[in-house]
């Protein structure tokens, strides 16, 4: 017997990435920061706690105001949501009366939000060579989204490119879901007072240190923000906890801890490209903090289990398009020299 709603028996939930203990595993696979959050984010949790018998500000106003100074947007193109998942939800939920598009290899909620939320989909195949090509766009109707730079590919899309489709369809949203943009790629964010249409979605977890505090973000004409707030006041107003806003509020204040963080990603992304190149990997050119490869002599999945076999996880997504390849997060420079030197050890088995 189920008590479920006829409508939600068929839907698929969203699989996240395998929480293991650390002490046993390298975890490479969920594209969280391998750095621990700023000295100051653990102090500032740590006195928060202390006011956890009052409810947390519903106007977030200890992140949002620096926060909205830092983008150079005003506080009422800023509206902030319990990870970017949330955010994203709440734009499935609605904005997408005219139905939505987005490619069809890319973050994996978005198949599950336009199920829970009943969406006219439209799922546009990447190119072969993954990329995004919003001409394939132009004679569908409703809203767009996608990640900038995708997931899990790692192929980024010019700003050039996503400012002619916007003018293109000034009447219709164009959602750019933003959350790797830090390591070494141009926000559209700086274009939001421009196109009305453009809103762009970004997360704390992945360059700030934040993926267990869940703060994300989203930045757009005061009309849209007024419009989610009227769906947050109408679910939840108080979506982002006291500690959570605690942890976002210090992290703003220590940039230069976030900006050396991201360096040290970027040239171990960089490095971990060459090293899994000289060893025969066929990859796209990552702009995120993650890497997709695959390899000619080992099937994805194959290469996934001897992984894990090893304590080193990865994500193997079972899925058309996607199946041949794997994505590994860009861990410490320690960590990528584990992984690199188990991956050799696994080939040279296999070929001998």
């Amino acid at each position: 017997m189920t008590f479920l709603n006829q409508k939600y028996q068929s839907l698929t939930p969203y699989t996240p990435g395998e929480q293991v203990d650390e002490t046993e595993f390298i975890k490479l696979n969920t594209n969280e920061s391998p750095y621990p959050p700023a000295p100051k984010v653990q102090k500032a949790v740590a006195e928060a706690a202390q006011k956890l018998n009052r409810y947390p500000d519903i106007a977030w106003s200890s992140v949002a105001k620096p926060f909205a100074a830092y983008l150079g947007v005003k506080e009422d193109q800023l509206f902030l949501g319990n990870g970017s998942d949330e955010v994203l939800a709440y734009l499935f939920q609605g904005f997408t009366e005219q139905g939505i598009a987005f490619p069809d290899v890319t973050y994996g909620f978005y198949q599950v939000y336009s199920e829970l939320y009943d969406v006219d989909t439209m799922i546009v195949p990447l190119k072969d060579n993954f990329s995004i090509e919003l001409k394939d766009y132009d004679e569908l109707t409703g809203t767009v989204i996608f990640a900038n730079p995708n997931a899990p590919t790692g192929v980024y899309l010019s700003q050039q490119a996503i400012c002619d489709f916007l003018e293109r369809h000034p009447n219709r949203l164009v959602v750019v879901d933003e959350a790797y943009i830090d390591f070494g790629c141009t926000s559209m964010i700086s274009k939001i007072t421009q196109y009305e249409n453009l809103f762009v979605v970004g997360t704390f977890s992945k360059s700030r240190q934040l993926a267990g505090a869940r703060l994300g973000f989203g930045v757009g004409n005061k009309k849209v923000i007024a419009d989610l707030n009227r769906l947050r006041f109408s679910l939840n107003p108080y979506n982002i906890n006291a500690l959570t806003q605690a942890a976002g509020s210090a992290v703003l204040q220590e940039q230069a801890y976030v900006n050396q963080t991201i360096q040290k990603t970027i040239d171990v992304r960089e490095w971990s490209k060459q090293q899994l190149a000289a060893l025969g990997f066929e990859q796209t050119d990552s702009q995120g903090n993650f890497l997709f490869v695959k390899h000619s002599q080992i099937s994805a999945e194959a290469l996934f289990q001897a992984l894990r076999s090893k304590k080193i996880l990865v994500r193997w997504f079972n899925q058309p398009r996607a199946k041949e390849y794997l994505r590994i997060t860009v861990g410490t420079q320690e960590q990528m020299r584990v992984l690199i030197k188990a991956v050799k050890k696994i080939l040279t088995e296999v070929t001998s």
